[in-house]
């Protein structure tokens, strides 16, 4: 079959069961939009490239399946980065496409034209750049392979406008190339029965569940070892939704911002079976004392993230599935189950006096009780992704998850303006569900064109800007840390209307002033066929505890914030 290189991508996407790619068009990548003009494929016209990587992210993790984002070279391929960084720091599978200069005008400053290999190299698992035109094929086929196989991140695919004009006979019986790593998925027999003995004579034991458990979809597998050894389970900011959090094991979060149950539990803990986490700084806190006493099991895909921040005493490279399933089979095999009831009355009472000392907002519209709202009006299936700032704290710890996929968030790289394109990608991977964006008025900002993409598309989501009038975490550090001197955070001048600015992209728009005006207005959002917009002014002083990740207790935490507030105040 003779084609050009343009349409053998098309076709090979086709072939992947690609159904939709977010994108730009430009010079540089025009012959592969005039092969996809008539395709199966369903193009979203975004109204920034970076919102396009985005949106594929967020369809990707809302999905399981790989999302797609295309952009013309030079600022359309930079303008991917912050996006592909982001899907690479939180490991979601996307590809992303972009148009090259011409091969003979590579490397001579051409016209629109960016080393987007070598900026991207240390953000994707792999960037190809297609020399000619049979290679289409073959490289798309690789590029699905890497960015889902093992540990998902993006893959980048640059692409010559020369090699797209180019006609050759194209073969599309290819396979993935012998030289691919293929990934270890079942843990070593004696690991696991080492780690299984270990776990089942623990007098403390927890599971820390990571992102990890999500993407291996391992959530049944979690659960169904911890209520076997009954084991309190506590995840991190990647992991909400791998355990249901209105389960009894259920713990909290662990981290800075996490839950003060579980930073205080995981630190008197004895064994840690730590599973598809990295150990980031934001959820150990110093990693030289995070849980020093404590015997760790780490079970991670990643081999190189074994002993990175962390050493554990098991190490366990496999797939959480298969790894939880295997320590499954060995404890009721062995049939040895230690009785944990002395320690789940140490877990229940730390939980319900921690929560009863907990913060409580005499305001209506606290985001608290905001978020708690959304929480009972919302289906157990609907989806929730954040923008980053204090709005992700607070819903992070007070959106209670009861399923995988339906919390999403970037936790990584923190990019602020994350939620709304992600949000619509949810929306095109899951259209039947109910999708709400819990954002911030500086993060909404960043990104705030995309609700054009979400009329002129058809993507019907909810915003819920929690709106301050300031960079509010960025003030809070101020607050804390730097005498309160307000150094470019405030957006009160200059902050724009959000309900005329939602009405004039033609979304549905309200500025509730009650609770009971907001859960009407979420009710009628909720049943809309449009995008709908909810303005809430929050206090600009609400706080976000900065409960101290595990390496630090919570007493210490709260005493250095009184002796930081003395100095600033």
């Amino acid at each position: 079959m003779r084609l050009s290189g343009a349409k053998a991508l098309i076709k090979s996407l086709e072939n992947e069961g690609v159904e939709v790619i977010f994108g730009i068009p430009g010079g540089a990548i025009l012959p592969v939009y005039d092969a996809l003009y008539g395709s199966s494929i369903r193009h979203i016209l975004v109204r920034h490239e970076q919102c396009a990587a985005h949106a594929a992210d967020g369809y990707a993790r809302a999905s399981g399946r790989v999302g797609v984002c295309m952009a013309t070279s030079g600022p359309g391929a930079t303008n991917l980065v912050t996006g592909i960084a982001t899907a690479y720091m939180d490991s979601s599978p996307i590809v992303a496409i972009t148009g090259q200069v011409a091969r003979h005008m590579i490397g001579r400053d051409a016209f629109q034209e960016a080393d987007i290999i070598g900026i991207t190299t240390p953000i994707t698992k792999y960037s190809f750049q297609i020399r000619s035109a049979e290679e289409v094929p073959r490289v798309v086929k690789e590029a699905f392979y890497l960015a889902a196989e093992g540990r998902p991140a993006p893959v980048l695919i640059d692409f010559p406008v020369d090699v797209q004009r180019e006609e050759v006979e194209m073969d599309f019986d290819v396979k993935i190339s012998p030289h691919l790593n293929k990934v270890v998925k079942e843990p070593h027999p004696l690991q696991v029965k080492r780690a299984t003995e270990i776990l089942l004579n623990a007098e403390r034991p927890v599971i820390l569940a990571g992102g990890g458990v999500i993407i291996s979809n391992a959530s049944e597998e979690l659960r169904a070892l911890a209520e076997l050894l009954m084991i309190p389970v506590m995840v991190t900011l990647m992991g909400k939704g791998a355990f249901p959090e209105n389960h009894p094991l259920y713990i909290g979060r662990i981290g800075m911002h996490g839950s003060a149950a579980a930073n205080k539990l995981i630190m008197e803990a004895d064994v840690i079976l730590a599973v598809g986490t990295r150990f980031s700084d934001r959820s150990t806190g110093r990693f030289d004392t995070f849980a020093r006493d404590a015997t760790l099991i780490h079970v991670d895909i990643d081999a190189a993230e074994i002993g990175k921040n962390i050493r554990p005493d098991i190490p366990i490279v496999a797939d959480a599935k298969h790894a939880l399933k295997a320590i499954y089979e060995a404890a009721k095999e062995l049939a040895r189950r230690k009785d944990n009831s002395t320690w789940l009355q140490r877990v229940k009472e730390v939980k319900e006096s921690l929560e009863k000392a907990g913060q409580h907002s005499a305001d209506e519209l606290s985001p608290k009780n905001l978020i708690r709202e959304i929480r009972k009006l919302l289906p157990a299936d609907g989806i929730v992704t954040t923008g980053v700032g204090r709005n992700q704290m607070w819903a992070s710890l007070y959106f209670e998850v009861y399923h995988p996929r339906t919390f999403i968030t970037s936790g990584g790289l923190g990019t602020m303006g994350f939620g709304l394109p992600a949000a619509l990608g949810a929306k095109v991977a899951k259209p039947n569900s109910i999708v709400v964006d819990i954002d911030g008025d500086g993060s909404f900002l960043m990104t705030e064109r995309e609700l054009a993409t979400s009329i002129a598309e058809n993507i019907p989501v909810i915003a819920v800007i929690l709106n301050d009038g300031w960079l509010g975490m960025v003030k809070y550090w101020q607050d804390l840390f730097y005498g309160r001197r307000y150094c470019a955070t405030c957006l009160k001048r200059g902050i724009p209307d959000f309900v005329k600015l939602a009405e004039a992209y033609g979304a549905n728009a309200a500025r509730p002033q009650s609770l009971e005006e907001f859960s009407k207005t979420f009710k009628e959002a909720m049943s809309s066929d449009r995008t709908t917009v909810i303005d809430v002014w929050i206090n600009p002083d609400e706080p976000v505890l900065p409960f101290a990740p595990p390496g630090k207790s919570l007493a210490e935490t709260i005493i250095d914030l009184r002796e930081v507030k003395k100095g600033g105040s």
